[in-house]
Formats: structure tokens, C-alpha cells, sequence
């Protein structure tokens, strides 16, 4: 496989790799980070209709209303979402999210047969004392327990557990590993073309004959062939780190469809909001990686292009020098 394939195909398999190390590591793992990513979800209309729901569906179970079943679910529902647009509702998210972090971790970690879930019990909780505060009929039969939103089902959970453990295990190093790979793709492109350049009879090589001028020319001609190889080494790198952006996005579009695929139909909205919510930094990371890509891919292309070739170098010097030097030099090195 040559270097032009070689080099894409391995930063698009590192990019993705290494931001989804990070991810696990940076905000997954991290309380203050993964509370902070959720935390704006508290005005999202999807959470607080699925809370409002979830809320609402075991309270009802606790209440035998006969014929005006349908009324009071309707006035519980009303009365529950509309506590979801208080400052004290955002007060409670956050704390539901910071206890509900080490359970969603220890899931992520766990045994199987575990599904990834957020304990609403804070969010309830705060939500039946205002109720009952305001004296909304039935709001002390809200129970407190047992109200979840289930982000992973268990049988989906299964599935990513071990992908989980292995990025936890990778943390920041795939990150680091993949910026030194470039690095060195470029150093080692510039190097190995100065010295291809610098033998004698090679492609940019001068035969060697003591003059100081032709020994000049050979070091021109070794500085721009290693140039313009790690130019074009460059152009590479940016390329494969593009390419790398947009198989990270691919994979954190399947893989939504797949968590979502598995969360039960009246739960998918406020689910599908906290998966967006913690992925958001991957679609950024995403996005910015293939802006940044491409740009040195141009750049590198346009300077590579815009260089002076090593023989026009020459033949600038050589008419300089005047037609007697061009002649005697031309002979002397063995240019076409």
C-alpha cells in the first residue's frame, strides 16, 4: 500500500479512535463535565414532556379515579409540567444528574442485563413537595421511586459495555499517538526525499565535482526536494485527518439510531435529547477537525504548488551568472 493510501486510511480509523478515547475519558467520566452537558437539557421540551409523562404515569398507577381517570391524568400532567419551567426544576436536574452520573458510569462498566438509565427520585421528589406546597389534588400519591428515563436499553448496553471499557482504557493516549504519527509522516517524507536527492545519480542528484557552486545547488536541490515532500506528506495528513472527521460523525449518527432503537416509544424524545446532549462535543470535535483538515490539505497543496522546482532554481542562477557559467555548469553537473 503507498504512502498517498496508506496515510488517510490510518488517520481515519485514529481520528474517530482517538476522540472517542478522549470523550470517554474528558466528559463521560468526569461529573462536573457530563452535569455541565446535560444541565441545559432542563428547558428542553422534550425532557420536561418526558418527565411530565414518566411522573404522571406512576402516579396514576397509584390512583384508582374511575370514570374521571382521563381528568385527573390530564390536570397531574398540566400541574407536573408546569413545575418543569421553575428555576427549582433546573435546581433538581442538576442534582438528579450528578447522582444519576456514578450509576450511568457503574452501567456503562457494570455486569449485563443492566440498562442505562437516569433516576428522576431528586426530580420527583421536589416535584411532589411543591405540589403538595401549592395543594394540587394527589400530588402526595406522586411515589418518589422507581421513575427513570432509560437512555441504554439493557440489550443495546450489552453491546457497548465493551467498547466502553476498552476507550476508558485508551483515555487520551490514542490522542497523543495520533499527533505524533503525523508529525512524524511529515518529518520522515522531508527527510527521506532529502536524501534520495542528495545521492549521486539520483533523481535530483548532481554528480559531484568539487565546485563550490555545484555543491551549493546540491544542498538547494536536497532542501527542496524534502520540502516538497513534506508538503505533500502535509496535504496527506490533512486529508486522512478529514477523512477521519467524517467517519466520526458517521459513527455517532449510527450510533444514536442504535441507542434510540432500543429506548422504549414514550421515552425516546427526552433520551434522544440527553444522548445529543452529551454528544455534542463529538459533533463539534468532528465538524472542527474537518475544517482544520481540509485547510492544511489546501494550504499544503497551494505552497507545494507554488514552490520554486529545484531546475528552474538553477536556471535562474545559471542566467544570473551569465551564458559562459550556464554552459560550463550545465555540462559540469549533467542536467538535461
Amino acid at each position: 500500500m503507498t504512502l498517498s493510501v496508506l496515510v488517510p486510511v490510518l488517520l481515519a480509523v485514529l481520528v474517530p479512535l482517538s476522540a472517542l478515547s478522549a470523550w470517554v475519558d474528558l466528559e463521560i467520566d468526569d461529573t462536573d463535565r457530563y452535569v455541565a452537558a446535560v444541565a441545559p437539557l432542563a428547558s428542553d421540551p422534550e425532557v420536561r414532556t418526558t418527565v411530565a409523562d414518566q411522573i404522571t404515569d406512576a402516579t396514576m398507577q397509584q390512583i384508582d379515579a374511575g370514570p374521571i381517570h382521563d381528568v385527573v391524568r390530564n390536570f397531574l400532567h398540566q400541574a407536573v409540567l408546569s413545575f418543569t419551567t421553575a428555576d427549582a426544576f433546573q435546581d433538581a436536574w442538576n442534582a438528579t444528574n450528578r447522582t444519576a452520573h456514578e450509576a450511568v458510569t457503574a452501567a456503562l462498566n457494570g455486569n449485563t442485563g443492566e440498562a442505562v438509565t437516569i433516576d428522576l427520585a431528586p426530580v420527583t421528589e421536589r416535584i411532589k413537595e411543591n405540589l403538595k406546597a401549592d395543594g394540587i389534588p394527589f400530588a402526595d400519591r406522586i411515589p418518589v421511586q422507581h421513575t427513570e428515563i432509560t437512555l441504554i436499553s439493557a440489550d443495546r448496553a450489552d453491546q457497548l459495555r465493551q467498547t466502553f471499557r476498552l476507550l476508558r482504557a485508551g483515555s487520551v493516549l490514542p490522542a497523543a499517538g495520533t499527533v505524533v504519527f503525523a508529525v512524524l509522516t511529515v518529518v520522515v517524507a522531508g527527510i527521506a526525499a532529502r536524501t534520495r536527492a542528495g545521492r549521486p545519480g539520483g533523481e535530483h542528484g548532481a554528480a559531484g565535482t568539487g565546485d563550490v557552486r555545484n555543491a551549493r545547488d546540491r544542498t538547494s536541490t536536497r532542501g527542496t526536494a524534502g520540502t516538497e515532500a513534506a508538503l505533500a506528506a502535509t496535504a496527506l495528513v490533512g486529508l486522512g485527518f478529514a477523512l477521519g472527521a467524517v467517519v466520526l460523525r458517521v459513527v455517532v449518527a449510527i450510533a444514536r439510531n442504535r441507542v434510540l432503537a432500543g429506548v422504549p416509544a414514550g421515552q425516546t424524545g427526552g433520551a434522544a435529547a440527553v444522548y445529543d446532549a452529551l454528544t455534542g462535543s463529538l459533533r463539534t470535535t468532528a465538524w472542527t477537525v474537518l475544517g482544520a483538515g481540509l485547510a492544511v490539505a489546501l494550504c499544503a497543496v497551494l505552497a507545494r504548488r507554488g514552490g520554486v522546482p529545484a531546475g528552474a532554481w538553477r536556471a535562474r542562477r545559471a542566467s544570473a551568472d551569465g551564458p559562459g557559467h550556464s554552459g560550463s555548469r550545465d555540462c559540469r553537473i549533467g542536467d538535461d
